[in-house]
């Protein structure tokens, strides 16, 4: 660093010509602009490397020093221009590396997975889930719809009143028909009344099956959760069908038990009988199957029961209108003998019309509506959009 100057006397003005008088101090010199001192620095280093005579080596020393304090001083006042110093390469490390860990550890941490063993030290270890994943099959599908029926308000109504339309209905007509004079044959031809009124209330249950969802947007969750909608629709129809024809097969069971001992008459054959319970509830489980088959076509649940309602008593009484003309007697017979109603009494032996279908016939023929309905459900299940 450079030593503090001592402050000299400033001689008088009048005392400037005065012989011995110190001279005067030149005045102090401005700073270098800062494109000169490269200039002074080169011319710095030249003077030192130059020899010096004796006499002078002891002052020009001290002005070295000084200057070179200086220099260093004004260098590093100024920021480099130059490129920036490069810093030897640092060694990598691994990324990911675990902090050593002391003492017992949990039970959770103490297994590795073999994801993670397979990845290696150096590679970043996959997430695994902890919950077990298992594949769904219909068994899933066929819980998840089963809850859904079961805890909705309109399955225990709808069915609730069709037991109560079938048996009430059926006592009552036994109880009409009794009689120690009276000979009712067939014996069990008549207990389908309350059926036939019991029966427009499944066609609103299957419909809401799917419809319902529809309308509250529930179907997006549902195929969330079973992205195969087949399945998914597979699942509705066998809970559905299941279940009314379970109901409908016992109650229509105890209504012809009342019937065959109410009643007099020959007694009742064994197809009579099989046809009677087995065959009216297939007969009623089925219809349930076309309303779903509407639903999923017609996504509205007051759409699908007003046509499945139509289904059911429109051809009957445009038949009724029909009869009086002569062109039009033979549409509206075959109209009678193809209807619902109709259907329903021919599995009982107890038909509208004598030259329709008999026996098994009507329910072959619904079989076969039906499976034409549920293929195009189906079908536009996969190709149209939620």
């Amino acid at each position: 660093m450079t030593s503090p100057q001592q402050p000299q006397p400033q001689p008088e003005p009048h005392d400037t010509d005065a012989p011995g008088a110190a001279a005067p101090m030149p005045p102090a010199e401005a700073p270098e602009p800062p494109a000169q001192q490269p200039a002074r620095e080169a011319g710095t280093m030249m003077l030192q490397a130059q020899p010096a005579p004796q006499a002078q080596a002891a002052p020009q020393a001290q002005q070295g020093a000084r200057k070179d304090a200086g220099t260093m001083t004004l260098q590093a006042q100024q920021p480099p221009t130059g490129p920036p110093p490069q810093q030897p390469p640092q060694p990598q490390q691994p990324p990911h590396q675990p902090a050593p860990q002391h003492g017992p550890q949990p039970p959770h941490q103490q297994q590795i997975p073999a994801a993670w063993q397979a990845a290696g030290p150096g590679a970043a270890p996959a997430y695994v889930s902890p919950i077990p994943v298992r594949r769904t099959n219909l068994g899933h599908a066929l819980a998840s719809e089963w809850t859904k029926i079961r805890s909705v308000r309109s399955t225990m109504w709808t069915l609730g009143v069709l037991i109560l339309l079938n048996v009430g209905i059926g006592l009552l007509t036994s109880l009409a028909l009794a009689g120690p004079d009276r000979v009712v044959e067939p014996k069990l031809g008549f207990a389908w009344f309350g059926l036939l009124l019991g029966t427009l209330c499944v066609l609103p249950l299957g419909v809401l099956v799917i419809s319902s969802e529809y309308g509250t947007g529930m179907i997006r969750t549902t195929f969330t959760a079973c992205p195969s909608r087949a399945r998914v629709l597979t699942a509705k129809a066998i809970v559905l069908f299941g279940l009314t024809f379970v109901i409908t097969t016992v109650s229509n069971t105890l209504v012809a038990m009342l019937h065959a001992g109410m009643l007099n008459g020959p007694a009742p054959t064994g197809g009579q009988w099989l046809r009677a319970t087995l065959g009216s509830g297939l007969y009623v489980a089925v219809l349930s199957l076309l309303a779903l088959g509407v639903g999923a076509l017609l996504r509205h649940s007051a759409g699908a029961i007003s046509a499945m309602m139509g289904l059911v008593l429109l051809p009957m009484l445009m038949a009724v209108f029909m009869l009086g003309s002569e062109s039009l007697r033979p549409f509206a017979t075959k109209l009678i003998e193809y209807s619902i109603p109709n259907s329903l009494g021919a599995i009982y032996d107890q038909p509208f019309m004598p030259d329709g279908p008999a026996g098994w016939q009507p329910l072959l023929v619904l079989l076969g509506v039906t499976a034409v309905v549920l293929a195009g459900a189906y079908t536009a299940l996969q190709k149209r959009d939620v």
